[in-house]
């Protein structure tokens, strides 16, 4: 038997895999029993009502999917007071992501998420635009990222926080390392690439907002390599993501160094993706004679080589 139990902060998972945030929802349920996975992830929660971004929202590429859906949705009252029932019909642990435009409204919806029964986690999404920043993006520099963090800790002390990096950043590590100073349980590696995609017949681009964000097969080895650094500049748990769709995929991200990881696009694919990659995992581990899925987190990294090598 392989034990797939994973540690993430102050959670147990019974297995390391779990949605990405935004392709996923309670509908599954008819498909397959959600509570086989490690976790549960909620699409992005904000304060208030947004209608989301210009259709057409979704285009496929050659190996991936361009998207630039806006964060759609009925604001964190209505989340809580209508979404909130139907995800307590679940075992699995809930970890909710919650985006915001301001520091102080990140940190006033953690407390708020951290208050509601039934949650087990915040994932706070700082890709999107800080009003207080001329809509940059909190996860593109090292401060603001900070700054939101440090925000949300100090709003809901001891509640696990993790949180979602962004790979549009000219140095990742910086920003991991100062969300983890400010009080991060864990990373979540990483959110989406921009991209574009444009229709040579209408000389206009295919999203309706212009550009959006690449995800797919062809973002596995930037994803693996944003695991791959952030796991040698941070000592709290990673969380890989990023083109994953088999159990090999994983097991690369968990040897570059994740604890866990999370299962995009695949699911678009395949809605029983995520089973696949669980049943992959375990077989790979009974293969090679590992007892518990966690030896593989670090396999790989130059430090775990070196020693191995003495």
């Amino acid at each position: 038997m392989v034990d797939l139990t994973t540690r993430i902060g102050g959670l147990t998972l019974a297995n390391p895999v779990m949605p990405a945030s935004g392709t996923f929802g309670p509908e599954l349920a008819q498909v397959f029993d959600l509570d086989a996975l490690g976790a549960l992830v909620t699409k992005s929660v904000t304060p208030e009502y947004r209608a989301g971004n210009p259709l057409p929202r979704l285009c496929e590429t050659e190996a991936g999917v361009l998207n630039s859906i806006g964060i759609p949705g009925k604001g964190l009252d209505h989340f809580i007071a209508h979404a909130m029932p139907e995800w307590r019909r679940f075992r699995a642990p809930l970890v909710v992501s919650f985006s915001a435009p301001s520091v102080a409204s990140f940190a006033a919806g953690a407390a708020r998420l951290a208050a509601t029964p039934g949650i087990a986690a915040i994932e706070a999404n700082i890709s999107c635009p800080n009003l207080e920043e001329d809509g940059r993006a909190f996860a593109m520099h090292a401060e603001t990222a900070a700054a939101a963090t440090a925000a949300m800790r100090r709003a809901v002390p001891g509640f696990p926080l993790w949180v979602k990096l962004s790979p549009n950043t000219g140095d990742i590590a910086a920003v991991a390392r100062a969300v983890e100073a400010e009080g991060a349980d864990a990373l979540v590696v990483a959110n989406t690439i921009l991209g574009l995609a444009i229709d040579i017949e209408t000389t206009r681009p295919k999203l309706g907002s212009g550009m959006g964000g690449f995800s797919g097969p062809a973002f596995k080895p930037i994803a693996l390599r944003l695991v791959w650094q952030i796991a040698q500049a941070v000592r709290v748990p990673v969380i890989g993501a990023g083109g994953i769709a088999t159990g090999e995929d994983a097991v690369e991200f968990m040897m570059a160094g994740a604890a866990a990881v999370q299962v995009g696009t695949a699911t678009f694919v395949s809605p029983t993706a995520m089973l696949g990659v669980i049943e992959g995992l375990r077989d790979f581990c009974a293969r090679k004679g590992v007892a518990r899925v966690g030896e593989l987190t670090g396999a790989a990294l130059p430090s775990r080589l070196a020693k191995a090598a003495e």
